[in-house]
Parts: C-alpha cells; structure tokens; sequence
C-alpha cells in the first residue's frame, strides 16, 4: 500500500489536532510494511524556544511504556527465567504477607499483573505521580499491603501498580536493574537507541518539554526522575524508534517459516502478546463521537490493549497520558499499517487524531495482504459444488462432502433441494459484482446468478487431510415482485436529500411508527447518504425482501415487507452493513 492521495488527509486530521490547543506541539508517523513512510510535526517542542517536533524528537511516552515492560517479562519467560503463573511474591517477598481477598481467592501471579487482572483499583491519576518514588520507600508500601478492589484474576481493572510490581519482578529475575534489562534484552536488540528512561544527556534541542494550559499560558510541568514506577510510564522516545516498535509487532502476521530477524521476541510471543488475555467489561466500550455504528470488543493483552472491531479486524496498541505529555499508538495487523502520535500536553488527547489516520487508512487498503491464505481445497471445492449445482453426480458428492453431511442433512434430500433451486432460478453462473469472500482459510461465500434472481452458496471444510465439505448452505433469493422494488428504489432516493421523511403516497401498517420510521431515515441518511440500491440480497419472491444499499462511508441493508392483498408496508428496516471486511478472493 502506498500513501497515495491520504497524505493531505492525514496532515489536516493532525492540523485539527494541533489546533484544538492541547499541546504546544506533536509529532507523528505513519508505518506500513514495518516502514516508517509519512512524518509531520506541528507546533513546538518547547514555549521559550520555538523547534518544530519532528520523527527524532524525545517525548515521555507515558503507559506506552508498560508494552515494553511486558515485553521484557516474556522475553525472561522465553529465556527460561521466570514463569507467568509464578507467585508474584516468589519475586517480590515485600508482598508475602499481603491478605487475599477472601480464603478461596488465588495468590496474584505475574500474569495477572500483565493482564489488569491483579484485582487493584485503577490508579490514575495517582500512579502517574508517582513515577520518581524512590525504590526503598515502594518496598515499604507494597510490605503495608495495597488495597484490593477485586478478587485476582476475575476482573479487568486498569493499574499502574500492577506494572510497577513487574519492574521490581524483572529486576529481581534478572539480578540488575529494570532500566539496565529492558535496554539489554529488548531495546538494544532492535536498535531502538534513541529510547531511555532518563533524558539526562540527551541533548536539549531534541527533548520535548511538558506543558499544562493554566489561565490561557503553557505552564512547564516538572520533569519526574526515573523512580520506582517507572516500569508503567518512564521511557522518552521518538516517532523514529517506536516506528520500529510497531513495526515488530505488525511483522508477526501472518505466521511463517522465515526467521524473525532482530526482534528481540520470536513472532510466537509477539503474537502472543497481541491477543485478548482478559476482556474489559462492557461498560467501559467507547463509541466514536460520529461515523457509522462500529460496534466492538476490547481487552487487555500483555502490556497492550486489543480491540476487536467488527468492522475492521483486529486493532492493537496502546495509549498514555502523563502530566504534560498525551501519546498514542496503534496498528492493524492484517495491514501493517501503524500510526504513532506524540504530544506535550498533560493528557493531551491525540489518540483520536491517532484513531482517525488508521481507520482511513484500513479503511483504503482493501487488499489485507497479511490474513492466511484460503485453502487450494476449498477453492477446489467451490468447483465441484458448482458442478453439482450444474449436474448433480452421487460419485462427486460421496468425495466432496464429509460423514456429518449425509447425517445432517440426507443427501437425497439436499440433491432434491438443488434441483428445486434449478427450477426456480434456471440456469446459474457465477456472479462477477458480488465478491468470493473468506473468513478463514477453510471457508468461503460466493454468489450466482440465474435466469431469475440469485443464489448464495457457502461451505465450510472440516479438519481432515484432505478436507471434505463439512458445511453446504445453499440459499435462494428469488427476484422480488415489481411493487417491492418499486418502493426500494423510493427509499434508495430519498436517503441522497437531507432530512428526508416517508413518502404519503406509499401506505404504512397501523403497527408501524411514523415518527420512528422518519427517525431512522434521517439517521441513515446522515451517516451514509447519497446511496445506491444495490442487488438484492434475501427475500421470498414475493411480498418480503432485502437490498444492499451502496454509499461512500458505508452499506446500509434495507429490508421492506408488504401485505400481499393491498400493497401496505407492514415492515422496513435499514441496518447499517458493520461487518469486518474478510478475505476477497480473486
């Protein structure tokens, strides 16, 4: 993928963002391919001194930090140090006589502290004040015992803490300090030189001061030492180094042969790392503030936050705000597409600028080169079931489809279906508009087109070698009658007019919401209007059907039913199209 005409559009989401006043100033970078390809800088490192941010300028990176304390915990898992479901009090003895939450509860290991799963209560922003605590007087905290909001390992809860207790982890595993591991067993590794814990000797000009908005004034926040929490917020870094950082992670998909390179984990953990270990509950989703429904799903990995967006896959990355800095970075990895944003401000919000340049970006790269490849057996398969669906042969059939397919389903009775099927659509070919799709190397979806309306196959093979078809659903979607297409051709226009309302002339059931149907219009047509009717998609042939609708931010489906006898709308509906796009097949 290239940037090709989405340069201009990425400097205007960061122009917005530097104009909304949070920061003196930003710095960003784009990464596709484990490439650092687009960098901008906007605004100022420091108020006395005016120096435009760019790719090498430092910035206190904040909670993106704990990705590289994790990390650091699974590479000393890796090298046989430590285990994940050891006694965190096996490392850190100050936390031996601590209480449980109740006599059934488990002791916290280390991976309930990489997951938020601990049971502490979430510490912002007290943690993040908390970054130079002196080493000594920690131990003596942690020998008091810290509060428990839950019992451990039931309950994701966001913590500072939890991370602070790893660096102590790593530094006792290890036998030198946090910093001097992290440096040794990843940061040196991968080259990432310009990424410290301590911005002494670093020189002046490169290092981004951190500022608060006081009484229309930039006021400097005091920079914190590197001090016992510094394992959950304490590292400086450039838009340059955490390229390659994102860029580690994005190179772990897909699976392969090839050898991992520098990475200073294989592409198992980095994998690893990337995957849900514990699911946020529910109420602490967010919603974008405008856009097409997006409904999702978050977690926590190990020292990152996943999101599992139904329209677009898979989303990694991880956020930090701190007294005078606001961070953010995030990829997607069946693209490889990253973006990193660095700002100056305390808790400057420019993980929205950062949300926005990835989403467009996924959004335009329709090739998602990185999922797995579908099977050669199940595009193999698609042939022979459209020489079935041809010219049913019981020999075929009897090689094609596995055991559970006669069990399930007869299969005299599936050969009756099809042929049914032949007689109400004719003669059926492939259908070039709609795409073959596949959610996983042993399925696919693909459309034919009859003589009279359309069908939908799907199949799905089973684990065997060779696989068989253990799943063939065939379904019709006859044309649906003129005063059906009628109507959805009324409904497509209306939604190209703003605030638009359902036409007198086209009679609704008494059960049917006036004020409701004309809220619902008015809302489609805002989120993706103009529209055009696309092919139809489900339906009976005669008084019920549904049509994709077509617009440029988004599908839309518009399902319409009417009373046979006088042609009144007994139902419509237009739902937002949020699946996550799968695997085009060409």
């Amino acid at each position: 993928m290239t940037l090709d005409g989405s340069i201009a559009d990425i400097e205007a989401i960061f122009d917005r963002f530097q104009e909304s006043g949070v920061a003196p100033g930003c710095a960003f970078g784009v990464i596709v391919d484990g490439e650092l390809v687009h960098v901008g800088g906007r605004g100022t490192l420091r108020t006395d001194v005016p120096r435009t941010p760019d790719a090498d300028s430092r910035f206190r990176i904040a909670s993106m930090t704990k990705s590289f304390t994790a990390a650091t915990v699974l590479r000393l898992r890796d090298d046989g140090v430590l285990r994940l479901d050891d006694d965190v009090a096996a490392w850190v003895p100050e936390l031996a006589a601590m209480s449980r939450w109740s006599g059934d509860s488990p002791p916290i290991t280390i991976r309930s502290l990489l997951t938020m799963s601990a049971g502490f209560p979430t510490d912002d922003p007290w943690g993040d004040r908390q970054q130079a605590l002196d080493p000594d007087l920690f131990g003596r905290f942690l020998e008091t015992g810290p509060e428990l909001a839950w019992p451990p390992d039931t309950h994701f809860e966001y913590s500072n803490l939890g991370f602070a207790i790893l660096g102590r982890v790593i530094a006792r595993a290890a036998g030198e300090p946090y910093a001097a591991v992290v440096e040794r067993r990843v940061l040196g590794p991968l080259g990432l030189t310009s990424t410290t814990y301590d911005a002494v000797g670093v020189d002046p000009d490169q290092v981004a001061l951190g500022y608060v908005r006081q009484d229309d004034a930039w006021i400097e926040q005091e920079m914190a030492g590197d001090g016992a929490f510094a394992p959950m917020g304490g590292l400086f870094s450039t838009v340059r180094d955490l390229a390659r950082w994102v860029a580690m992670f994005t190179a772990a998909f897909p699976a392969r042969d090839d050898p991992a390179g520098a990475a200073p984990l294989s592409r198992a953990t980095l994998r690893e790392m990337q995957q849900v270990q514990r699911a946020a509950p529910p109420e602490l989703s967010w919603k974008a503030a405008s856009g097409p429904p997006n409904p999702f799903v978050f977690g926590y990995g190990f020292g990152l936050f996943v999101t599992l967006d139904v329209r677009r896959g898979r989303i990694v990355g991880h956020g930090g705000g701190y007294p005078g800095y606001g961070t953010h970075m995030r990829w997607h990895p069946a693209s490889g597409i990253g973006v990193v944003g660095l700002a100056n401000g305390r808790y400057a919000g420019i993980a929205d600028a950062c949300r926005e340049v990835l989403d467009l970006l996924v959004d335009r790269d329709v090739a998602l080169s990185r999922r797995p490849a579908t099977w050669p057996a199940t595009l193999e398969a698609r042939g022979s079931i459209e020489r079935l669906l041809e010219d049913w042969d019981d020999e075929l059939a009897g090689r094609l489809f596995a055991t559970n397919v006669d069990l399930d389903e007869p299969i005299g009775r599936r050969h009756a279906a099809i042929e049914t099927i032949r007689e109400v659509h004719g003669r059926l070919t492939p259908d070039d508009a709609e795409p073959v799709v596949s959610w996983s190397p042993a399925h696919l979806q693909w459309w034919l087109s009859g003589e009279r309306g359309r069908v939908q196959i799907e199949i799905l093979l089973s684990p065997e070698r060779p696989p068989r078809v253990q799943q063939f659903g065939v379904t019709s979607v006859p044309e649906p009658p003129d005063a059906l297409v009628a109507i959805a051709v009324r409904v497509a226009a209306l939604l190209a007019w703003p605030g638009p309302s359902w036409p007198d002339d086209l009679p609704l059931a008494g059960a049917i919401d006036r004020s409701s149907l004309d809220r619902e219009l008015r809302a489609a047509e805002a989120l993706f209007g103009p529209v055009a009717l696309g092919p139809v998609m489900s339906g009976n042939g005669g008084t019920e059907a549904a049509w994709r609708l077509r617009g440029e931010r988004g599908d839309v489906t518009l399902s319409v039913e009417i009373d046979p006898a006088d042609g009144t709308v007994h139902a419509v509906s237009l739902i937002p199209v949020t699946l996550a796009s799968p695997v085009h097949v060409s």
